[in-house]
């Protein structure tokens, strides 16, 4: 069902235009720019270029929206569950059109968006399912007062996604931001706007009212920060580098003090001890790194390997990645498709070749893919030590670094010692040694004889400069709500 000629959609001369307000509008200076096909570097379509003056207009249509006479206020909270479970059946019925989009943009494999796609379904649909569940308590407070707590939404929320799960991470916004009652002004990335501004008409075809939902598609620098530094969003959510969180969070201090929630860079570790079988390690720790060709925050970029199995571990690891099919996103048989474009290409690239000088063995791969797109092998360096580039930076690609250990003790300090603390991993048939690397380790989340279980229901974020704040599950909506307490003196009626 993949249309390997999906590019023909926009071989047009048109342009994909901003949302807002329920509308789709040119950008108010006239700017476009392009967004690029990966496999082969070839222009899909382009794109209206939001910056400060057309988040301005979509600001004011959210903080409309939000007004407490609005429809989108007065509606009641079942019924906005039930908008936002319209959308994802409809999300889910256009979904062989929106893989291809993301595919397209992004350069993931077809089958691999599709997977994407599904997951955002049942992130709107479990939080859809919230909508009327968000309620405060009543309190016993002392004295001769009834007490309570209500829980409101935060108002007009800015909201800037990646471009490693563009619809994913949309839904991953979207799901608790509209189940609390807020309004949206969402940031694509600009590598991959395109499935962004489709969700949005399909937002309008599910009956959102005006405003509600609006989509600003644009740069960092110019539509990234207005949002971060506007006056009239109360709240701010981020996922991207540590670099960009730290401006996104200086912008928010210096403007309204708004609200950040931030998800941000890893180097995570994934622990193997030699009690585990090397073949199902070898396999977790594979899929833990190359998924999504590396481009993946919380991805398994530390293996570390216990001594005593560490030689056949690494043949097994060397051929799991040669045996890796890179291709054409299209290619039914493509397990590894393009980097997302030219920097994060050129980035990988770099990082490789820093492994090579600094004395890691490279064991597969090690280059690029011919000159058509940006293609990079699965690649697998042993000898890795800790104080390597390779081992301490995100490299954001399909590198494995293999490293060897000998003590639980020792591992744990070697682990934590990063600026980093998105997730862990250890693989163990000892709950002993299992239960003490998860008390010790620092990081949001913790996998034991598995990775990167991630799931809706379960919160998920990062320790130290991996990020503040969580999403997914219900520890999600409370990044999205205000807690309001009132109390009420007894018999004065």
């Amino acid at each position: 069902m993949a249309n390997p000629n999906v590019e023909v959609l926009y071989n047009q001369n048109i342009t994909e235009l901003i949302f807002i307000n329920n509308n789709f509008v040119n950008s108010v200076s006239g700017k476009t720019f392009q967004t690029i096909n990966p496999a082969n570097k070839n222009i899909i379509i382009d794109v209206a270029e939001a910056d400060k003056d057309d988040v301005d207009l979509a600001v004011n249509a959210a903080k409309t929206a939000f007004q407490s006479d609005s429809e989108w206020r007065k509606m009641d909270a079942s019924a906005r569950g039930q908008l936002m479970y319209k959308l994802s059946e409809l999300i889910d019925k256009h979904k062989i059109h929106l893989a291809n989009l993301e595919s397209l943009d992004n350069g993931k494999p077809f089958s691999d968006s599709l997977l994407d796609i599904q997951m955002a379904v049942s992130t709107l649909q479990y939080y859809a399912g919230f909508a009327d569940k968000i309620h405060g308590k009543t309190i016993p407070a002392d004295g001769p007062y009834f007490s309570f707590t209500k829980c409101q939404p935060v108002g007009v929320v800015g909201q800037i996604i990646p471009w490693n799960y563009p619809i994913l991470m949309l839904a991953w916004k979207w799901g608790p931001a509209l189940a609390t009652g807020c309004t949206i002004v969402l940031k694509p990335a600009e590598q991959t706007p395109l499935t962004a501004l489709h969700v949005a008409a399909l937002s309008k075809e599910a009956g959102f009212p005006d405003g509600v939902i609006n989509v600003v598609p644009g740069y960092g620098p110019t539509a990234g920060k207005a949002i971060a530094c506007h006056q009239d969003i109360n709240k701010v959510a981020f996922t991207g580098s540590t670099e960009v969180g730290k401006l996104i969070m200086e912008e928010a201090a210096k403007s309204n003090l708004k609200r950040v929630s931030l998800e941000l860079g890893g180097k995570s570790p994934l622990v193997i001890f030699d009690d585990f079988n090397v073949d199902e390690a070898a396999k977790i720790a594979h899929d833990a790194i190359f998924a999504n060709m590396g481009q993946n925050c919380c991805a398994g970029s530390r293996t570390f390997v216990q001594e005593g199995i560490y030689e056949k571990f690494v043949e097994k690891a060397a051929n799991l990645a040669s045996q890796k099919k890179v291709g054409d996103q299209f290619d039914v048989d493509t397990q590894v498709g393009p980097l997302v474009n030219e920097d994060q290409y050129n980035k990988v690239l770099s990082m490789i070749e820093s492994g090579k000088a600094e004395g890691a063995k490279v064991e597969a791969g090690g280059s690029k893919v011919g000159d058509t797109g940006y293609f990079v092998y699965p690649t697998v360096f042993s000898n890795v030590t800790d104080n390597m580039k390779i081992a301490r930076e995100e490299i954001f690609g399909p590198v494995q670094q293999i490293i060897k250990f000998k003590t639980l003790d020792e591992v744990i300090k070697r682990a934590n010692d990063t600026k980093y603390g998105l997730a862990a991993g250890v693989l163990t048939n000892n709950l002993d040694i299992a239960m003490q690397f998860m008390d010790n380790i620092n990081a949001g989340s913790v996998w034991i004889n598995c990775y990167d279980a991630v799931n809706v229901q379960c919160p998920f974020g990062g320790f130290k400069q991996s990020g503040q704040g969580r999403e997914l599950g219900e520890e999600g909506l409370k990044e999205y709500l205000e807690i309001k307490t009132v109390s009420i003196r007894k018999n004065n009626f």
